[in-house]
């Protein structure tokens, strides 16, 4: 394992302030696992096991359409907790969590955690602050993906991809054509709207690589008016 169990649960800030012998007793019940790039650590429809929480490396949460298209709804950094519905109201994972790069996890099963949540009710309430975090990330996604143009989808898809890398410089994960795939569009609207962007010197890519010259320029850009 990559990382130590309790190091992980102690830079969760859902678990900030719980006593050390309750932080024990959750590494002791989680379940360690390991992913390689690509690698599904769950999928849509499947019963929750339980809590995941995410060590070390990047997942992305992957809503996937009847027609097959993929939607990615958010991308979780290490350290982060995923599937905290599912966890409290019963249901199946309304979405897949794929393995962006390698990746370590920890999985505390649904029935070991709620019996940790009802012996510590100040838990339950941190929940509450992460559940208003997600809705207010699900609003924003719909706000993009229904009133804002592929350009604005575009342009805030590669200022998140500069917070994930916490640098101006990254390298693209994906083919232009999948990139098009989830912003709903074609490789050659994608690929126009990266040169114009070159042009108006907003961002410089070659070959994947990607260096935002323009923060304030791009953020415009993705800005969408309802």
């Amino acid at each position: 394992m990559g990382f130590a169990k309790l190091d992980a649960l102690k830079a969760i800030e859902l678990f900030a302030g719980l006593p050390e012998g309750d932080l024990e007793t959750l590494a002791k019940l989680a379940i360690a696992k390991n992913y390689a790039p690509g690698d599904v650590m769950f999928l849509e429809g499947q019963p929750c096991d339980g809590l995941w929480i995410i060590g070390e490396g990047t997942a992305r949460v992957i809503k996937t359409t009847p027609r097959g298209r993929q939607l990615v709804l958010t991308t979780q950094v290490a350290p982060s907790t995923v599937a905290e519905v599912p966890v409290f109201d019963g249901g199946p994972y309304p979405a897949s969590l794929i393995a962006l790069q390698p990746t370590s996890a920890l999985l505390l099963l649904k029935q070991d955690f709620l019996n940790m949540c009802r012996s510590n009710p100040a838990l339950a309430l941190r929940f509450l602050k992460i559940f208003g975090r997600r809705l207010r990330q699900l609003v924003a996604l719909t706000e993009r993906v229904t009133f804002g143009t592929i350009r604005q989808r575009l342009g805030a898809e590669l200022r998140e991809r500069s917070r994930l890398a916490g640098s101006q410089v990254f390298q693209l994960e994906e083919t232009q054509e999948e990139l098009a795939n989830r912003l709903g569009t074609v490789r050659e609207v994608v690929s126009r709207d990266l040169s114009r962007f070159q042009s108006e010197g907003l961002l410089r890519a070659d070959r994947g690589a990607i260096e935002i010259l323009d923060h304030k320029g791009l953020q415009q850009e993705a800005e969408t008016e309802l």
